[in-house]
């Protein structure tokens, strides 16, 4: 299986698929998903979930990027469509962000009239501008600028809004620019019981890692010792990752 360039966005389509997983990552790393979230997102897919990968360049205006965004994953959902790419009748559709991904699908789920069976949310990030870019903080304050809406527009809009009931959140251990625990007490409200939380090995660039082949030399040397350790590392934390994904997608375990 390869990934396919369609409609714009990056598709990687299983033999059997059972559903249909929406991906939008972070905010510097977005462009090329099919690239930088590589691994996670074929462990994902070989499990038997489509997955619609959606680039974006970051701006100011987060509502027009969520408008962008989901206009192009449908497009690309009526092209499968209509080419048959996608032989099952009715397959659920799942939202699944890292980072600004995860505020994109709070917005669409708020602002638009979506079918959604649940959102992923890993490493939720909703800071102001000043904090969110690099350098923001010495130079943003002198021309007054921030995100469309800002991160207290965004926090109301989901409690008042936000339309997908089932929710799983995911904070890893050693990220210090997580906001997830401050976004589990409004989607609680609006839903309660409704929302599954999971703290697990890694942090904020945990879903991007990639398997590192990496060979020793005819003599095992100690680099080769702690290349062997971090693949080992890298390893464990996306295997519990993804296991968590398709847990929570699969509860009962079923092909």
């Amino acid at each position: 299986m390869n990934w396919q360039e369609i409609a714009g966005n990056w598709v990687f389509i299983p033999p059997r698929a059972v559903a249909v997983v929406h991906f939008l990552g972070g905010a510097f790393v977005a462009a090329a998903p099919q690239i930088t979230y590589r691994h996670l997102l074929e462990q994902i897919g070989n499990a038997g979930y489509v997955i619609v990968a959606t680039p974006f360049l970051n701006t100011f205006d987060h509502a027009e990027i969520a408008r962008s965004v989901l206009w192009s994953f449908e497009q690309t959902m009526a092209r499968l469509q209509a080419t048959k790419q996608l032989r099952r009748g009715y397959l659920p559709i799942y939202g699944m962000g890292h980072s600004m991904g995860c505020k994109l699908h709070l917005l669409i789920g708020s602002l638009f009239e979506v079918e959604r069976a649940g959102n992923i949310l890993i490493s939720y990030n909703n800071y102001p501008a000043r904090r969110a870019i690099p350098f923001g903080e010495q130079f943003l304050p002198l021309f007054e600028v921030e995100f469309t809406p800002s991160p207290l527009e965004t926090s109301q809009l989901v409690a008042e809004r936000y339309q997908i009931r089932r929710n799983l959140m995911i904070k890893f251990m050693d990220d210090d620019i997580d906001q997830t625990l401050s976004l589990i007490s409004v989607l609680e409200r609006r839903f309660p019981g409704m929302v599954a939380l999971q703290k697990l090995p890694g942090n904020h660039l945990t879903p991007l890692s990639q398997d590192i082949n990496w060979q020793a030399g005819r003599e095992f040397s100690p680099l080769d010792a702690l290349a062997q350790w971090f693949r080992q590392q890298i390893s464990r934390e996306l295997f519990c990752l993804q296991k968590e994904i398709l847990r929570w997608l699969n509860p009962l375990g079923t092909p």
